[in-house]
């Protein structure tokens, strides 16, 4: 399984968001005076990761006045993502990744135990991209809860 580690190049992608928009890393990063933060999670409206999406909408204003963008990726489909960014009020786009290619392509798509069952799925994940696409920080199997106050410790300082 591929893995990406600070300094590697990131995985380039195009996706359509929760308003059937398309959504390019490229285009985010032009945007970015700081960097992109790419957030794979498993699934739309589950508790945890609805706890991570809020915290980052939470967050949101404070990451970018810093020069951060968030994108989210999850394989559900565009409707899903729709419901969920409406049921959250989620400004940020969520990416439609639905054949679970670009997970692949960051090492976020592998094995994962569940209730004593194994399978293939999303490993929560977070990638910093900085403005020039080479990865700042790479952090696979993270928890939900509390992710990304300490991710804004480690960015923000704060």
């Amino acid at each position: 399984m591929t893995t990406l580690t600070a300094g590697d190049t990131a995985p380039d992608f195009t996706l359509s968001d929760q308003n059937g928009a398309e959504v390019s890393l490229t285009e985010a990063r032009a945007g970015a005076d700081k960097g992109v933060i790419v957030y794979f999670y498993p699934k739309a409206a589950t508790p945890g990761c609805t706890t991570e999406a809020c915290d980052f909408r939470d967050n949101l204003s404070s990451l970018a006045a810093a020069g951060y963008q968030v994108i989210g990726l999850s394989p559900d489909p565009v409707e899903d993502l729709r419901a969920f960014a409406e049921a959250e009020s989620l400004t940020f786009p969520l990416a439609a990744d639905t054949d679970h290619s670009v997970a692949e392509a960051y090492g976020a798509w592998g094995p994962k135990t569940m209730n004593g069952q194994t399978f293939e799925g999303v490993r929560r994940s977070t990638f910093v991209v900085n403005p020039d696409g080479s990865v700042r920080l790479a952090q696979y199997d993270v928890d939900a809860t509390g992710h990304v106050a300490r991710l804004r410790a480690e960015l923000l300082g704060s």
